[in-house]
């Protein structure tokens, strides 16, 4: 803070009052008459000095004035100063790399990616309708497919959810960080920069709990699909075996002679 001292003088009307002091004293001093001194022609009128003294008095006082608005000018500077200066602390990449760490577990799913065309392609193959005319080697294999993308979709629910649990203690420190950066702001723009921050940590804890949220029902929509799918082979195997097949049909035999 700049501090600039400036003696303070006496007021005006003291002044004043101490000057005018000698001509209640003598008599001579009250004379209209101009008093004559003994070095050479000077001529001292007490009137006039007393108001040579009363305006420099005054003008002292408006530099004392413009000099304290000038302290408030500086104060007001350093003050703005303060508010415009950045904070010293960033927590931007340590999000973006929690981000980026949730977004390649998500990428590896196993078998049926977060992907539309990928889950209708899967779909159509796996979990649709199931022929009739499948034989029961095509049936297993559907089967155990099936099986191997429900065990897949739980372990990648599994991994997802260590991965976002994983990154709770990052937060936390990022979380205490931020809060006493904001705390101990010197401006408003390191107040605002710190908060800015925090909501980017919250979102990048929201972003977690969507992850969670999604891995968890890729596992439980497999694990529908794949009842959905074993209820339906389950039918249709029902089905081929209680179908009639063509019966008896009668035709030649041949005994051990060779002959009919």
């Amino acid at each position: 803070m700049i501090r600039i001292l400036v003696p303070r003088l006496a007021s005006a009307s003291v002044i004043a009052l101490a000057l005018a002091a000698p001509t209640a004293i003598s008599p001579m001093l009250a004379s209209p008459a101009h008093a004559l001194f003994g070095f050479g022609r000077i001529v001292y009128d007490p009137t006039n000095h007393a108001e040579n003294l009363l305006t420099a008095a005054r003008s002292l006082e408006q530099i004392n004035n413009q000099i304290q608005q000038l302290q408030n000018e500086a104060q007001m500077l350093i003050n703005q100063a303060r508010n415009l200066a950045s904070l010293p602390y960033s927590a931007l990449q340590q999000i973006q790399q929690n981000v980026q760490r949730t977004q390649q577990l998500l990428s590896q799913a196993q078998s049926i990616a977060f992907d539309v065309q990928n889950i209708d392609q899967a779909f159509q193959q796996q979990y649709g309708n199931v022929s009739l005319s499948a034989t029961d080697q095509q049936l297993v294999a559907d089967a155990r497919s099936r099986w191997e993308n429900t065990v897949g979709g739980l372990q990648d629910a599994m991994r997802v959810q260590a991965g976002v649990v994983g990154n709770i203690e990052t937060n936390r420190n990022q979380m205490s960080e931020l809060v006493g950066r904001s705390q101990n702001a010197a401006g408003a723009l390191q107040a605002t920069q710190a908060g800015n921050q925090l909501l980017a940590l919250q979102s990048q804890q929201l972003s977690d709990l969507i992850a969670v949220m999604s891995a968890n029902g890729r596992s439980e929509a497999l694990i529908e699909a794949e009842r959905a799918t074993a209820a339906e082979q389950g039918r249709v195997q029902r089905e081929r075996f209680l179908t009639p097949g063509s019966g008896y049909q009668p035709g030649n035999a041949q005994m051990f002679n060779g002959s009919n």
